[in-house]
């Protein structure tokens, strides 16, 4: 079988981490399988929809390293949905209600009194045409509602195993609103019929629509697709993000500094059997993560773990992967980058690190150690300096002034960079050369 999946999201909002599950866990999915990739904008909420999302939504999925190779938006298919309607209305399994919100609030508390489910009891069906006639006279427009089955509806969830949705104790779905425009559903599974989607890979929340869902398939005369329903990822306190907002937007992390690929590690492995570390790229993970390997318990997301795989990610990068991303430092060399890279955990915070040690640095003396620090000057070995030229230093100033441990590096350390912690001065020793050095013991 040619694997295609869809990644279908709303141009509603901004792309939030937990956006990026689904969206990253397809792509895996399909490099794994060499498969086909769509990314289908689910738009037909005319009013939230917005162009500006749209492209968000693109430069979002760009920005992880996702290329899709179609790209669909419901707003255009609209054709398609009628054609589906008026084939579900021509087999009786589209029928029109003419409740109100509140009629059909007052059946539900009444049924729950009674202590019967509240689902729709099919009154409408039983209407006539004269009926019908009469509530649009009244100036009522019917909401159309999908005519279940009302069975067990079975299916083999590549990730939950078989799964059974009875949609004998469910609603008829309603599947277009009274002003004539489609809820999801509709749209969605005519889409994944006409585009040819093999696997639909989403979140777990989705499992109770899947009956419905194979159901309007089957009334379609579609094909239907094999379902994997991950775990969610959610805060440390178990709560989801939101679009609505902007919570961990992909925006937001972009301009924080994170590294796109760390937030797709994250993205994609927490929650899974793999371990959160630096991958080399999207296609070493889709190389390694399978379903079975998703948990089915909740996948939490740890913003210090998020830190430290960025921080990893950044200290093993060579020059020339950021050289263009630094390129606003003027001067900067490879020797400088290697120096200090493992100072900070995201590229952004590289800039000030380096004005602080090499543009603005202040040193600091303090009185008690004026007479070492001279030492130091008078012992400062003469160049060429490489990575030894520390050991040989310090270890020259041991044995002058019998200073050991914190005594000896720290006030180094002070006078070199104006800095308590910082560069292993091993490796910026040689960047900042015999005269600044010299300047700075002054």
């Amino acid at each position: 079988m040619s694997v295609t999946v869809r990644y279908a999201p709303s141009p509603t909002g901004r792309l939030h981490l937990g956006n990026a599950r689904p969206a990253v866990l397809n792509w895996l999915f399909a490099k794994s399988q060499g498969g086909r990739y769509i990314l289908r904008l689910d738009d037909t909420d005319l009013a939230r929809s917005t162009q500006e999302f749209a492209e968000g939504i693109e430069t979002d999925l760009a920005w992880l390293g996702i290329v899709p190779d179609l790209k669909a938006r419901q707003s255009d298919r609209f054709a398609l949905y009628d054609a589906a309607r008026d084939k579900l209305i021509a087999a009786g399994r589209l029928y029109p209600c003419y409740e109100t919100a509140d009629e059909l609030d007052r059946k539900r508390k009444r049924a729950r009194a009674l202590g019967k489910p509240p689902i729709y009891d099919r009154a409408a069906l039983s209407l006539t045409d004269e009926d019908k006639a009469r509530l649009e006279a009244e100036g009522r427009k019917p909401h159309w509602r999908f005519r279940l089955d009302g069975r067990p509806v079975k299916f083999t969830d590549l990730i939950k195993g078989e799964q059974t949705v009875n949609t004998a104790s469910m609603s008829d779905p309603v599947l277009i609103r009274e002003d004539g425009t489609y809820l999801y559903t509709l749209p969605s599974v005519v889409d994944d019929i006409d585009l040819g989607v093999t696997h639909v890979i989403r979140g777990e929340d989705h499992v109770s629509n899947t009956g419905t869902q194979i159901e309007i398939f089957e009334a379609l005369g579609g094909a239907v697709p094999v379902f994997a329903h991950h775990n969610l990822l959610a805060d440390a306190e178990g709560q989801g993000f939101s679009k609505r907002l902007g919570s961990l937007s992909l925006e937001q992390l972009r301009g924080e500094g994170y590294e796109a690929l760390a937030i797709a590690i994250v993205a994609s492995v927490t929650g899974t059997s793999l371990p959160v570390e630096p991958y080399s790229s999207l296609d070493a993970i889709a190389q390694r993560l399978d379903f079975s390997m998703i948990s089915h318990g909740p996948a939490r997301f740890d913003p210090a773990e998020l830190e430290t795989l960025n921080a990893r990610i950044v200290h093993h990068m060579d020059f020339a992967t950021v050289r263009d991303r630094l390129a606003s430092i003027e001067g900067l060399t490879e020797p400088v980058w290697l120096a200090l890279r493992e100072n900070v955990s995201r590229l952004s915070q590289f800039a000030p690190l380096y004005e602080q040690i090499f543009v603005s640095a202040r040193p600091v003396i303090a009185d008690e150690d004026r007479e070492f620090i001279d030492l130091a000057r008078e012992l400062l070995p003469t160049e060429p300096w490489d990575e030894t030229t520390w050991g040989q230093w310090t270890g020259a100033l041991r044995e002058s002034s019998g200073r050991k441990g914190k005594a000896l590096f720290l006030p180094l350390r002070l006078a070199l960079t104006g800095m308590g912690e910082g560069p292993e001065l091993r490796t910026l020793l040689p960047v900042l050369g015999r005269t600044a050095s010299l300047a700075r013991l002054s």
